[in-house]
């Protein structure tokens, strides 16, 4: 295998508390605290596995948006990737474009396999790996939690419903991982300073050529509504009245 392509998603910091803005137009993101994406994490961290163990030559990051996202691609780089890639826009996009925009990059990088994570924490959408698939016309497997290269193809144990499925898939193709698939390394000083020489290259998206029209958009945002309190009962017979009330029995 010649090349891991991995998107990292620039996100709001899984341990900071979301907060909607006060216009509804979207989330708080002023001074808060942004990351890589958790799952996206999780597959940076599965390539560079698959590189250690000689089954990958190059790590590619790529991520999508403006020039704050070289932050979550420079700490990529101190992980381990080889070169990042940043597609700059301003815009927020729809996962079929950021689906297009992988394409367009996949066709120019010609990669044996494209890890993503199987979700954002910020949308929660899972559309993107599969939405790719299907534009590239390649292989794929979701909710990955335990891949392994053989040769031209790739074995990959995936959660469903029912437990763990385990498929077979033709590289190159598109993985996206679930939670259990590793624990991501911790970043030391030394690799974060050594990031800031490896190669990042900023491209425009209009210079893909992706077409960017989009169907979807976001109209507003809410916050969910608060929990009520919670009603004490004295015995059985007052929690089947109160559940009675509330028309849940």
């Amino acid at each position: 295998m010649q090349k891991i392509l991995v998107g990292l998603k620039r996100v709001v910091d899984y341990n900071v508390r979301v907060r909607v803005k006060s216009d509804g137009s979207g989330v708080e993101t002023e001074g808060v605290k942004m990351s890589i994406n958790p799952f996206d994490e999780i597959a940076l961290e599965e390539a560079l596995r698959i590189k250690e163990r000689g089954e990958a030559e190059e790590i590619i990051a790529v991520s999508i948006g403006g020039s704050e996202s070289q932050q979550q691609l420079r700490t990529g780089l101190a992980m381990g990737a080889d070169r990042a890639i940043l597609v700059e826009t301003g815009s927020r996009l729809d996962q079929l474009t950021i689906a297009r925009i992988f394409l367009a990059l996949a066709e120019r990088e010609k990669p044996d396999l494209v890890l993503l994570g199987k979700q954002a924490i910020d949308n929660d959408n899972n559309q993107t790996g599969q939405m790719l698939s299907a534009l590239w016309q390649r292989p794929q497997a979701t909710f990955a939690s335990k891949i392994e290269i053989d040769g031209s193809s790739a074995r990959v144990t995936r959660e469903v419903d029912a437990g763990l499925e385990t498929i077979e898939v033709d590289l190159p193709a598109v993985v996206t991982t679930d939670l259990r698939l590793n624990e991501p390394r911790y970043v030391k000083l030394p690799d974060i300073m050594k990031a800031k020489k490896k190669p990042l290259e900023q491209i425009p998206v209009a210079d893909l050529a992706v077409e960017t029209s989009q169907p979807l958009r976001e109209i507003s945002y809410e916050p969910p509504a608060k929990r009520e309190r919670g009603v004490m009962v004295e015995d059985v017979a007052g929690l089947l009245k109160a559940l009675k009330e509330k028309g849940l029995v």
